[in-house]
């Protein structure tokens, strides 16, 4: 696809760009990719029924691209499974159209591949601009055991994001996975259609055995604007509890259920106050309607798990720590209790620090 020298040792990648009306995006993100690209590695563009088609831009910037078009509006998840099904690369790596690699990134981004064969999946360093400065937009993903997440280190220099380095759960904005390891736990969750899909394949890909890392050499620069609205709390809020429901082990699950059920009544009450009640509602109403495809899913699931229910508590951790979460739910009181709680739970299931230490051994 370019004009890089080839070298038999180097893996090939396969950047799949989910679109939805991303006519600049992609003109500002696909020159930037063009330059990181290696023999053999291949670009393909997923239309999820734009009005205006992307191929245009995409034949002017990145020539060699393939668009698919899905001719309608499938979700950020079917068309990233539909964009790995199509391709052929030694990985598979996701990336957003608004978010455009910086110079190295093609070099830094192969890198684990070899030099960490641990990792099943690895990503990039996600950074944005706040007021003119560039800082860090995410380093990881941490997630709350109630299954809230957010951007990790989100606003701290780019310095902070320090040496390679596993993580528990990663963002998908620039998300590497080897192929095997895609095709192992199926791809992306497609009924999520947007939001916690990434949450949900990392906490996958760890609980079949593979580790999660960061290459924040790496950098991708994310044009990233945080808004909440009803429909994306519908999607967050939905898709937190189908997350739950399909990954948490059972006993992890039971003695998380106190929690999970207070944190519903906190957040009726946080969307009541916030605009959107309506949405928080219909989250429920396609919960239940999911509910036997999540019960076949979640069997699947626990059933090809080889982590403990302690060591997969070690992904999760108790504390609420971004800023955009209301500041009396992750200080003072409510933090001592949260702590105190899991600190509960992990001497009852206990807790690992390795995920590979009891592999076959699922509790």
């Amino acid at each position: 696809m370019t004009e890089t020298t080839p070298d038999q040792d180097r893996p090939t990648i396969s950047y799949v760009i989910v679109a939805y009306e991303s006519g600049p995006e992609l003109a500002r993100t696909l020159p930037g990719l063009a330059a990181e690209l290696a023999t053999g590695d291949e670009v393909i563009v997923v239309d999820n029924g734009s009005k205006v088609s992307p191929r245009d831009v995409v034949a002017e910037c990145l020539p060699a691209a393939t668009v698919i078009e899905m001719g309608r509006n499938a979700g950020f998840t079917a068309a990233n499974n539909r964009g790995a099904a199509a391709s052929s690369g030694d990985v598979v790596l996701m990336l957003n159209p608004d978010a455009m690699p910086e110079p190295g990134f093609g070099e830094a981004i192969r890198r684990p591949f070899s030099e960490r064969p641990e990792w099943g999946a690895w990503m990039a360093l996600v950074a944005c601009r706040i007021g003119g400065e560039k800082v860090i937009n995410s380093r990881e993903n941490p997630v709350h055991f109630t299954g809230i997440a957010w951007a990790g280190g989100h606003g701290q220099p780019l310095t902070a994001a320090g040496r390679p380095r596993e993580i528990a759960v990663a963002s998908g904005a620039a998300l590497a996975v080897r192929r095997e390891v895609w095709q192992q736990v199926g791809g992306l969750p497609e009924d999520f259609f947007l939001y916690q899909e990434d949450i949900d394949i990392s906490v996958r890909i760890q609980s079949v055995g593979h580790r999660i890392g960061l290459e924040p050499e790496a950098v991708v620069d994310h044009d990233y604007d945080f808004h909440g609205n009803a429909g994306k709390w519908f999607w967050l809020e939905r898709n937190r509890l189908a997350m739950v429901i399909r990954n948490y082990p059972g006993p992890l699950l039971a003695l998380l259920a106190p929690a999970l059920l207070g944190t519903e009544l906190v957040l009726l009450l946080v969307s009541a106050r916030q605009g959107w009640f309506g949405a928080k509602l219909k989250s429920y109403r396609d919960l239940v309607r999911w509910l036997p495809r999540l019960k076949r899913e979640r069997e699947e699931i626990q059933q090809a798990r080889v982590i403990t229910p302690g060591q997969f508590a070690n992904l999760l951790t108790p504390d609420l720590d971004s800023p955009l979460i209301p500041e009396f739910a992750r200080t003072g009181l409510v933090r001592v209790m949260l702590r105190t709680y899991w600190h509960l739970v992990l001497l009852i299931v206990g807790s690992g620090r390795h995920l590979r230490d009891t592999q076959g051994q699922r509790g």
